[in-house]
């Protein structure tokens, strides 16, 4: 055995390994496995090209925006780019730095440090991995659209607020990571606005959507900036820059390094991870879920959701911030004709080329036009028109988008993902509990019960034969917790108490714990009450679930019947055989309502 395992080993090389460590080969190894030309090259290189024009500033500005430097930002992008791009689930995903984290990541700075975020995104991409081959990668994507939409737009409006002191170049202390205590501290300096500074914002906004209008091919982000940058230099403008801020960008990448980590710290910034690792993976899978409908292609989300761990810890290694994959890249380069992960690769080593041969040109970036740029990302991150359209919405939805925005601008992203998670549960359990009903019936049913029925036994009319002494009672819908506690309305119904209770269960999809706890407290008031209940049409699910728990003993293998016919035969072997005790009546006092 330990033979063959070396074997097979030597046989399938390094990339048979990761595949087999992956929870489905990842999509470079699959599309390069078919075949790889010069034809797919040139389209790689072309596209990879071209995205790495459009994240080189993206890349700065999210790094900065984020209380970190413009190198952080351009190593995330290459090192958590190319290990999204080479093991990732998607064939076209592009991964770096997004809008996403800016507001987490600015609060967890200001908070805990340096070291702080770089623990928590350590923990955050171990989340990840945990998440991929536990094959969560589904689950992930329950999060609902009213949580997405309130917390994506709310943090498109503190991703403006916090670019107000950049943009206005207003002469102030470094802008407070609160809402309201930033547009306080902006009125209060609105004196100190500079006209150079209001200028270059001015013309990177006219650019990016002037080229949008007229020359979408174009990436307009990289054109409003170099442009800004050229009329900063040639009229030597009075504007902060990369350079005077942060003393330009080093022409080598860093080396490995890892922060330090104490359990107290770790504690601390646990939240903040599972913030992180949940933004990480909803933005990654939902792009992933882009980049199919564009192109026709399906993505692995187990795999994408391993490498998403792999990339954030090897972008804290090498001293970089959170990454995921970014729709409006990954849109780019689907647009600009990638043909397969390649296109990402090429895309990092296009980041790692601009630094060792370029990095002395972004020193004459100025800070101006990247606010600009983001004030451009957080309008398109906040979409008005999907926000307004979810105002259409039930209420439930609209309760759950305006809470996940309010809570996410005013007190926390963490806390306001949560809310909004939980909120949006329990209204879904609501609404499930809702779609369940019990009511009492003389109906034998739809042709679909019928069909449930040998042919022998078809009735000849719609209305059920049911003798005195029995009531009739149907389930219908999946019986769980949220409405288990309508059984008790069957009690409150009945005025006075047949001999048998039917419970037709042909429309109980599923059934947990709690409900089979409710029927089985009927069960108990019934024997009180000399009831015997007789359940009928029992499916598979709700029958396995009885049987584990051991209800099916205490009703009685013979009081659970296939369908509505055996149970009526069944109720009336019981009251042929078991007198009625002295002084009970035989038959409920009229019909009874309805139980909800």
């Amino acid at each position: 055995m330990q033979v063959e395992s070396s074997e097979a080993f030597r046989k399938d090389g390094w990339r048979g390994r990761l595949s087999r460590f992956m929870p489905e080969a990842p999509k470079a190894f699959s599309v390069l496995s078919q075949g790889y030309g010069p034809g797919p090259l040139s389209r790689d290189l072309l596209s990879g090209i071209t995205v790495g024009i459009v994240a080189l500033p993206l890349a700065m500005a999210f790094a900065i925006a984020s209380g970190a430097s413009p190198a952080q930002g351009l190593v995330t992008a290459i090192v958590a780019g190319f290990i999204i791009s080479f093991l990732g689930g998607s064939r076209f995903q592009i991964g770096g730095p997004t809008g996403a984290f800016v507001v987490i990541i600015y609060g967890t700075i200001a908070k805990y440090g340096m070291d702080g975020l770089l623990v928590a995104t350590l923990l955050a991409g171990a989340m990840l991995m945990l998440f991929g081959l536990c094959r969560m990668g589904a689950l992930i994507k329950f999060i609902p659209y009213p949580v997405t939409t309130g917390f994506t737009a709310g943090i498109g409006l503190l991703i403006f607020t916090q670019q107000m002191k950049d943009f206005l170049g207003l002469r102030m202390d470094k802008a407070s990571p609160e809402f309201f205590a930033s547009w306080e501290a902006y009125y209060a300096n609105i004196g100190t606005m500079d006209q150079s500074t209001l200028i270059i914002s001015g013309v990177t906004l006219v650019t990016i959507f002037c080229v949008r209008r007229w020359i979408p091919r174009i990436p307009a982000p990289f054109v409003a900036v170099v442009l800004a940058s050229v009329l900063t230099a040639v009229y030597a403008l009075p504007v902060d820059t990369i350079g005077s801020r942060f003393g330009g960008i080093p022409r080598t990448l860093p080396g490995f390094a890892m922060p330090h980590i104490t359990l107290d710290l770790v504690r601390e910034v646990f939240p903040a991870a599972v913030t992180i690792a949940l933004l990480a993976g909803i933005e990654s899978l939902l792009s992933a879920i882009v980049a199919d409908g564009m192109t026709g292609d399906h993505h692995n989300s187990n795999t994408e959701l391993v490498a998403q761990g792999l990339a954030n810890i090897a972008s804290v290694a090498m001293g970089g911030i959170p990454a995921t994959g970014a729709i409006a890249r990954t849109a780019t380069n689907i647009k600009a004709g990638a043909f397969s992960p390649v296109s990402g690769m090429i895309h990092a080593l296009f980041l790692v080329a601009f630094v060792y041969l370029l990095a002395p040109l972004a020193s004459y970036i100025p800070l101006a036009s990247l606010a600009g740029v983001l004030v451009v990302v957080a309008y398109d991150m906040s979409e008005p028109h999907r926000f307004k359209r979810l105002f259409k919405a039930p209420k439930s939805d609209v309760v759950v988008m305006l809470l996940t925005f309010g809570l996410t601008v005013v007190v926390d992203l963490t806390v306001a993902v949560w809310v909004g998670v939980v909120l949006a549960s329990l209204l879904f359990m609501r609404r499930m509990s809702e779609l369940t009903g019990i009511r009492r019936t003389l109906e034998f049913g739809s042709e679909g019960e019928a069909e449930l029925l040998p042919k022998e036994l078809h009735p000849d009319t719609n209305e059920l034969d049911v003798p005195d002494g029995v009531e009739v009672y149907e389930i219908d819908g999946p019986f769980f917790f949220g409405c288990a506690d309508r059984l008790n309305a069957i009690v409150r119904a009945m005025h006075k108490p047949p001999k048998v209770l039917i419970l037709r269960m042909r429309h109980v999809p599923a059934i947990d714990a709690t409900a089979v706890n409710s029927i089985e407290a009927l069960h108990d008031k019934c024997k009180k009450r000399h009831v015997t209940i007789v359940l009928s049409g029992v499916r598979t699910q709700p029958m396995a679930t009885l049987k584990r728990l051991g209800a099916d003993k205490l009703f009685g293998q013979e009081n659970i019947t296939v369908n509505i016919l055996q149970a009526l035969d069944r109720a009336r072997e019981i009251i042929a055989s078991e007198p009625r005790p002295r002084g009970m009546m035989t038959s409920i006092a009229g019909p009874g309502p309805e139980a909800a």
